[in-house]
């Protein structure tokens, strides 16, 4: 098997539900990151490019003719590079950085890019071909922005909840409260405003031609734990403890990755980021989604022959503040410290299918700056599943 580096890793600022993004089509954001990637390596001919993977979980829109290939053809690649899309929901950019490492380690491949992308706010309204014609009856449309829609009703009701309830589950399950949610929620911001101000951000961030965004739309570096105290639950009403504040929220953006081999890495000329060690991903009950990724990366770990004692970084994704605090439970011998160390999602954003590869990105790119090291990402993924990757510079 051949050894598998990332090269590099870029993605749009994140934006915020119907914000400064909300006017540029999930294919265009895909092509943006896509020509970024390609154009950050000038001794790459994009020829040479075998596949590009794409995350997307919703695929019902403007991003529904496999937006990969969309965005190879809108990027200006030529016309023999393939592109193919993937749908493991918020995992899916991750899956799709794993399933091009795949590739390149099989000799399938030599350079391959890998990304996700997600527009919450045009995701469409879709209505359902009646099962007979010309029903008397009003029809149901169904938003595709986020969570279940059309359920089958063969699905136990516990596994169908919201994903907000799914994180109330999880608070009561490790007696996670409202404040360790909310304490969790302000030092995402205030890590994520740091980062910015510092500049830790300025080698991956590629903004969008026309639109003035400088930075992630959705980071409040005025935010409180008095403020945040003042939101009401969000699915439970009396007494719930999630609330819009200790949530990530939805948003939109775009993230690309370019992975080679030893014969990829003569053709692109460039020193790599860090190289992909393994991968890991399982299942859990859907209503404990949140908790996907604790066997994920313990098998991923254990895959690479490390432990949490190794690892110099941990970009776990917040979907909730409960739902991350209650995976950290689950694994003590990890140092908080090494965990989203410039932010997480409740600050920066979690555009479904582009968190993943997101995540992959700003770990390599950690790795690089401390010159050596070991680094994961993981997210949990709704209908009850987790995912990992190590990587290793």
């Amino acid at each position: 098997m051949s050894e598998v580096y990332i090269v590099d890793a870029v993605r749009t600022p994140f934006g915020k539900y119907g914000g400064a993004l909300s006017k540029v089509r999930p294919d265009d954001l895909a092509a943006h990151v896509v020509r970024a990637i390609a154009g950050r390596s000038p001794d790459l001919d994009p020829a040479r490019i075998d596949d590009v993977f794409f995350g997307n979980a919703n695929g019902a829109g403007e991003e529904n003719r496999d937006v990969a290939r969309m965005a190879v053809l809108l990027a200006g690649l030529p016309v023999t590079v393939p592109g193919t899309t993937i749908n493991r929901l918020c995992g899916s950019g991750m899956e799709a950085v794993v399933q091009a490492a795949r590739a390149v380690a099989a000799g399938d491949a030599s350079v391959v890019v890998a990304g996700g992308v997600e527009s919450m706010s045009r995701a469409p309204y879709v209505l359902p071909k009646p099962e007979r014609a010309f029903p008397a009856g009003h029809q149901e449309m169904y938003s595709t922005t986020l969570g279940w829609r059309m359920v089958n009703p063969r699905m136990p009701a516990e596994w169908t909840v919201a994903l907000g309830e799914g994180a109330e589950l999880i608070a009561g399950k490790y007696g996670i409260s409202r404040e360790r949610q909310d304490a969790f929620a302000l030092a995402s911001h205030q890590k994520a405003a740091r980062a910015w101000r510092e500049g830790a951000y300025a080698g991956e961030v590629v903004p969008v031609e026309g639109v003035e965004q400088p930075r992630d739309e959705a980071i409040r570096d005025d935010t409180s734990m008095e403020s945040l105290a003042r939101l009401a639950p969000a699915f439970r009403p009396d007494g719930g403890t999630v609330t819009a504040g200790n949530s990530s929220p939805l948003n939109d953006g775009a993230a690309a990755l370019l992975l080679c081999d030893e014969e990829g890495l003569r053709a692109v000329g460039r020193e790599p980021l860090a190289r992909v060690r393994a991968s890991a991903v399982t299942g859990v009950e859907p209503q404990y989604y949140g908790l996907g990724p604790v066997e994920a990366v313990r098998r991923a770990l254990a895959r690479a022959g490390k432990g949490f004692g190794d690892l110099s970084v941990f970009e776990l994704n917040e979907a909730f503040a409960a739902q991350a605090l209650g995976c950290l439970a689950e694994w003590p011998g990890l140092d908080p410290a090494v965990v989203n160390p410039r932010g997480g999602a409740i600050a920066i954003g979690h555009p479904l299918g582009a968190s993943g590869a997101r995540l992959a990105g700003a770990v390599a790119h950690q790795l690089a700056a401390a010159g050596s090291g070991t680094g994961l990402a993981a997210l949990c993924i709704g209908v009850g599943q987790g995912i990992a990757l190590v990587l290793e510079r």
